[in-house]
């Protein structure tokens, strides 16, 4: 991954936070900051995922690689808050 990636994984990654978020169903008691850093974590994490796997470069839109960053920001999302409802 160049230094352009990482940066563009970080901006997307902001993106990829809300979007984790939104499709969970029913109310997630987590600030918006920590929603954007878990969006940011599954970016950087799907973009190395989706490498390994041989997906992370294809014509035109990478599909496969954006929905497992959104699937990972979905799982963090979901573990940060089922963490702080236990507290």
């Amino acid at each position: 991954m160049e230094v352009t990636g990482f940066f563009t994984a970080i901006i997307i990654g902001l993106i990829i936070g809300a979007l984790g978020r939104l499709v969970l169903p029913g109310k997630q008691n987590i600030s918006i900051w920590l929603t954007l850093l878990v969006g940011v974590v599954a970016a950087l994490l799907g973009t190395f995922l989706a490498a390994i796997l041989g997906v992370d470069d294809t014509r035109g839109v990478d599909w496969i690689e954006l929905a497992l960053q959104i699937g990972l920001a979905a799982l963090g999302v979901s573990l940060i808050a089922g963490a702080k409802a236990r507290r």
